[in-house]
């Protein structure tokens, strides 16, 4: 467990959850923060956030999971709530198919608002409610793939899946980080060579991807 090391990390990834008001984006973030789950939890008024500190690979990464209302009276604080965030989990409720049926407007908003290179996972939340199951895993599973969207089902409640949805995108945003520090080491000596403006943009584009503590 790292928690005895809290204050002691190598990076800050900033995660954000989205979806419909009521497919459990609050209790998945309970659940993978402080293993617990409210059954009457309120629906989230503006935004809030928790920490978990994990251990992807050989670097301790302090996980800062976002979470807002699925309401569109809260929207104004949009670009605030996406604003370097390197990792989103688009949340969905398996038995209510409205709430899948909507999940490419979220996209669409996410990826006005965030960074292109943003790590993003489709969950099917609420698999222990299979009997009322209206989006076949398949379907759900097929849109990911042909979205280039990672994609998992998860049970809030029973905590299926919960800690494997998180530490997947988390190892996926390291690996990204890491190619881009290879990436930048690679270039450092071309760029010397190149226009001032080129390595402005450069740095423009890297400085979101991760804070170095």
């Amino acid at each position: 467990d790292m928690s005895s090391t809290e204050d002691d990390y190598n990076f800050v990834f900033k995660v954000v959850l989205i979806g419909e008001s009521g497919v459990g984006k609050t209790n998945l973030l309970s659940r993978f923060t402080r293993n617990e789950f409210n059954h009457d939890s309120r629906t989230t008024i503006g935004v809030e956030f928790s920490t978990r500190t994990v251990l992807v690979g050989d670097a301790v990464v302090k996980a800062q999971i976002w979470d807002t209302a699925g309401l569109e009276r809260y929207r104004a604080i949009t670009s605030a709530y996406y604003r370097g965030a390197v990792g989103a989990l688009v949340v969905f409720d398996i038995t209510k198919h409205q709430t899948y049926d909507v999940v490419e407007r979220w996209l669409k908003e996410l990826y006005d608002h965030a960074e292109a290179s943003i790590v993003v996972m489709l969950v099917g939340n609420k698999s222990d409610l299979a009997q009322a199951r209206e989006v076949p895993t398949e379907e759900a599973k097929m849109f990911a793939e042909n979205n280039g969207l990672l994609f998992i089902e998860t049970s809030a409640l029973d905590s299926t899946n919960v800690e494997q949805a998180f530490e997947t995108v988390l190892k996926e945003i390291s690996s990204k980080v890491q190619q881009q520090k290879q990436r930048s080491s690679q270039s450092s000596t071309v760029s010397l060579g190149s226009e001032s403006t080129d390595g402005a943009a450069a740095a423009q584009e890297k400085r979101p991807c991760c804070v170095a503590i």
